[in-house]
């Protein structure tokens, strides 16, 4: 079972990780439940304040996530539609084989987003570069919190391989 749990909690590791860069993901709360997986091995004893303080953080992430977008956009003179436009251009930029298109898109699709909204050209670049610097400071947090948890849970798992296996 413990190799189970663990094989699960990997998984949620990695869901995490590409959660950082996909909007429809949560990933810091996907880290988190990987290593809510590993602690619940009989194999690793439970820590609670650990799992409590980390799972206060990665809650304190998603809040983040979709505040920081919003201040960029407003910062800089933005609407809803910018930051709607940065989520669908991050999606084309993963999908279509272009060099950067997950650094291009979201620009794009907020500079899109804007000009769709009726800003002029000059407000709608200015907008599209606040929405698409709120998306890449949250990408950039999500991505560093869900890397540590990575972390934390290879090593958990390798200082107990031996009792897992």
């Amino acid at each position: 079972m413990d190799i189970l749990l663990s094989f699960v909690g990997l998984l949620f590791m990695c869901l995490g990780l590409i959660g950082s860069f996909l909007p429809v993901l949560p990933g810091p709360t996907l880290s988190w439940i990987g290593l809510l997986f590993l602690y619940s091995t009989n194999a690793i004893e439970s820590n609670w304040n650990f799992l409590g303080v980390t799972l206060i953080i990665a809650l304190i992430v998603f809040a983040l996530d979709y505040i920081i977008p919003a201040i960029g956009t407003k910062k800089f003179g933005g609407t809803k539609a910018g930051m709607i436009g940065t989520s669908i251009g991050l999606i084309f930029g993963i999908i279509l084989p272009i060099p950067g298109g997950i650094i291009i898109g979201p620009f794009f699709g907020a500079l899109l987003g804007e000009l769709y909204n009726k800003s002029d050209s000059t407000t709608a670049i200015k907008a599209a570069f606040g929405s698409f610097l709120g998306f890449i400071t949250g990408t950039f947090l999500k991505f560093i919190v869900a890397i540590i948890y990575f972390g934390f849970f290879i090593k958990t798992f390798w200082d107990h391989k031996d009792i897992i296996f």
